[in-house]
């Protein structure tokens, strides 16, 4: 019998002729010319499905009865009927024999011995396979790849990975390293195809890199001299001094890892494969604007960013820093500590002192935006004049006296008493309050000399006014 396209509609029942002679090779040629051939268990071929029925799907694989599978076969992960009238599907032979005059069909076992045959090629030709871990096993991993597959621990990364959990559920590439079909052991490395993906990318690297030139990169590693850069397989150094114009306490400020940037290739060693990165190179040097905006005498502002034992740096603009040294603070006060005058991240006014360019310096003082209490001296004491002080030091040459905060007058030792002393302890004590006469001033030096045994009469003219001369 012989359908509409001119074949056999059911070669099974094609009679075959007896054994010998000149039919039987008619026979076959006739079984080649109209696709007839015959049918083993546990083949796997294409059927076509012709009927779904709440139970069954009906499949045509040519053979003299229609195939059966169960219609629970083909419900995907949501629920759903995944299969249509029409398909054409993978099926396995399971039984040759009638079942409610039906042979007896398997697509589920038809794709996992496809996928078996996809993964022996895989293994044989080197191929990449992808797949979804299901969980963590002893040892590695544990990929389902159509069928369950090993990914030991060591073949998980280039480096060791500390959390494996961290992959359960995710999608990954492999390759087939070890493969017994017997035992149904599969054990897979996705090391293997990250160092192949690494090399690639590298010797294209390799090949494109220059130095100058702009590039993306992804932060690698952080650490307290620089960042890592992954440029594409080979690491560049983005050094810490090379992160912005201005002030970088940790790069970590700046960068975080797995983050996207662009730098630009500073120095490239092909040889040894080495690359130094900049970060700030891509935006313009701030100094080159330092001489038309501060020069000396110019009144400015800006943030306090750090802070010293000999001064306090306050950033005038995005990389220009000024140093406020600590004697540059205050014209009255005694400042031990540039601390008790400024705190980080205050606000504060200053005057230009001096600009290094060469050197990228810049001195700026702090009291010089108020008047110099020195220069009124002379207008607030006359000399002749008597003060009153608190002794703050004992020297060996004289005591200071502290005549208003920040200005001290020195009382040399030979205008402490009238009479002859070796040394200003044996007449005063520090902290003591003690009067004095201002004896000079030189406000261009800040020098105040002060005398205290001009407060009593010269003994010298007491003794000639009471003498004269043939006294006994």
């Amino acid at each position: 019998m012989v359908n509409q396209t001119g074949k056999p509609s059911d070669p099974g029942r094609f009679p075959a002729p007896k054994e010998g002679g000149e039919e039987v090779r008619n026979y076959e040629a006739l079984l080649d010319q109209y696709g007839a051939r015959k049918f083993a268990e546990g083949e796997v071929m294409q059927g076509t499905v012709l009927k779904i029925t709440s139970t069954d799907v009906i499949v045509d694989i040519g053979y003299k009865s229609e195939g059966i599978i169960p219609v629970s076969q083909f419900i995907d992960a949501t629920g759903q009927l995944a299969v249509a009238i029409g398909d054409v599907i993978d099926v396995l032979l399971e039984d040759t024999e009638d079942y409610d005059g039906h042979i007896v069909l398997s697509k589920e076992k038809a794709e996992k011995v496809r996928i078996w045959e996809d993964v022996e090629r895989a293994h044989n030709e080197g191929l990449i396979i992808r797949g979804r871990v299901i969980e963590r096993t002893k040892g590695g991993l544990k990929v389902d790849i159509g069928v369950p597959a090993f990914l030991p621990g060591s073949q998980i990364d280039v480096r060791p990975v500390k959390n494996l959990d961290s992959l359960k559920g995710k999608e990954i590439e492999c390759r087939v390293i070890k493969l017994n079909r017997k035992r149904g052991n599969i054990v897979l490395s996705r090391k293997s195809v990250i160092e192949s993906e690494t090399a690639r990318r590298k010797a294209f690297t390799l090949e494109v890199l220059r130095e100058d030139a702009e590039v993306r990169g992804s932060v690698k590693n952080i650490t307290d001299y620089g960042v890592f850069i992954d440029l594409g397989g080979i690491d560049g150094l983005l050094h810490v001094t090379d992160l912005s114009w201005g002030r970088v306490n940790h790069p970590s400020e700046l960068f975080k890892v797995g983050e996207e940037i662009t730098v630009k290739v500073l120095k490239y060693d092909r040889e040894k494969e080495r690359v130094s990165l900049g970060y700030k190179q891509l935006q313009a040097d701030p100094w080159t604007l330092v001489p038309d905006q501060y020069f000396p005498g110019v009144r400015v502002a800006g943030k306090v960013v750090n802070i010293t034992d000999y001064g306090a740096f306050v950033e005038l603009a995005p990389g220009v820093e000024g140093l406020v040294h600590v004697s540059e603070m205050s014209w009255s006060k005694r400042v031990k500590h540039p601390s008790k005058m400024l705190q980080l991240g205050q606000d504060v006014e200053a005057v230009v002192l001096d600009v290094d360019l060469e050197n990228r310096r810049i001195s700026l003082g702090l009291k010089q935006t108020e008047p110099d209490p020195w220069t009124t001296l002379a207008e607030r004491y006359a000399v002749n004049s008597v003060i009153s002080g608190r002794v703050r030091n004992l020297t060996d040459f004289g005591a200071f006296i502290e005549v208003e905060e920040g200005i001290d007058g020195l009382v040399h030792v030979s205008d402490i008493s009238a009479r002859r002393i070796k040394h200003p302890s044996e007449v005063l004590k520090k902290g003591e309050k003690v009067d004095a006469v201002i004896l000079n001033i030189d406000t261009e030096n800040h020098r105040l000399s002060l005398g205290i045994k001009q407060l009593q009469p010269d003994i010298w003219d007491q003794f000639f006014n009471t003498h004269q001369l043939g006294d006994t």
